[in-house]
């Protein structure tokens, strides 16, 4: 009776921690969704389909990962904000040429659409340190960019993409500086609106230039929309109160190279990390100064 058992423990627990270790060797195909349900991994339109003007952009990870984005500009010369967008989880980027038709429209910007690797036309598979790079290498591919301001450079995540614009800013902690606006919906089935309110708590200790707005209608995915017109003017004025114009900023040079171009800008940096970045939506104002000036502001969201 006592092998018995001592077979049936020893059986169960082998079976535990199996099931453990195919968890963990297959955590992150269940993390990341490339493919929608029932779709092909291809984009099912371009932005010519919404007759958005874009260029078909690829670049190379770190580790050598070939990636692909589109950069839709808002008409050809347009030298506004442009917004490095990182996605949701499921889909493509294709996905979300709805929302970034509004983005375009609303803020008068640019937007850099980059697809992960695994997603879309980017080769490779997602994981997390993989997709860390793809974001280094869009940064690093518009900071150098000459067609467009690059100190009015934004960085945009949604849902899995917030987390990602997060620990971008983090890996340049000598870079960045940033005032935060949180923007949270109250009505998030995913992730608890209260997850945004203790980010916003602990931000706040270590930078008094945060904001929290809410959307007590908005749901995980859909704050750009629930909030409607308030959304997005409130995401304009931020901007428009961030950025610099061009005579503060010549003036800001004359007096120093080393102080910001906004009077405003904290020293304190982002404490915030990934793991932590589990709720709507949160906006970081980066001020990257460089042998080439670049200011950058950020924006990440949670839903």
């Amino acid at each position: 009776m006592v092998s018995y058992m001592s077979a049936l423990l020893y059986g169960v627990g082998g079976i535990v921690v199996a099931g453990m270790a195919l968890l963990v060797a297959f955590q992150e195909k269940l993390v990341y969704v490339p493919v929608l349900p029932g779709l092909t991994k291809s984009y099912p339109m371009t932005p010519a389909r919404l007759r958005l003007l874009y260029e078909d952009v690829w670049l190379t990870s770190s580790d050598g990962v070939s990636l692909h984005a589109w950069f839709i500009k808002l008409f050809p010369e347009c030298r506004g904000p442009t917004i490095i967008f990182f996605q949701e989880n499921a889909g493509n980027i294709a996905h979300r040429l709805e929302m970034v038709r509004i983005m375009l429209q609303r803020l008068q910007c640019n937007v850099f659409l980059l697809s992960y690797r695994g997603y879309g036309a980017s080769e490779g598979f997602p994981s997390q340190h993989g997709i860390i790079k793809d974001a280094q290498a869009a940064l690093d591919h518009l900071v150098q960019r000459t067609d467009i301001d690059t100190s009015k450079i934004v960085v945009f995540g949604r849902s899995l993409g917030g987390a990602v614009g997060a620990v971008l800013t983090k890996n340049n902690p000598d870079k960045i500086k940033q005032p935060i606006l949180f923007l949270s919906g109250l009505q998030d089935e995913m992730v608890p609106p209260a997850h945004m309110e203790m980010l916003y708590a602990k931000a706040a200790t270590h930078n008094r230039q945060c904001l929290f707005v809410d959307f007590p209608t908005g749901m995980h995915m859909d704050t750009w929309l629930a909030g409607g017109d308030r959304y997005w003017r409130t995401i304009k004025e931020f901007i428009e109160n961030s950025v610099p114009n061009k005579k503060d900023e010549d003036s800001s040079r004359e007096d120093s190279t080393v102080v910001p171009s906004f009077e405003f800008c904290s020293d304190q940096k982002l404490l915030v990390t990934a793991h932590r970045c589990v709720s709507s939506e949160r906006f970081f104002w980066a001020n990257f100064q460089e042998t080439k000036r670049f200011d950058a502001l950020g924006i990440c969201s949670l839903t």
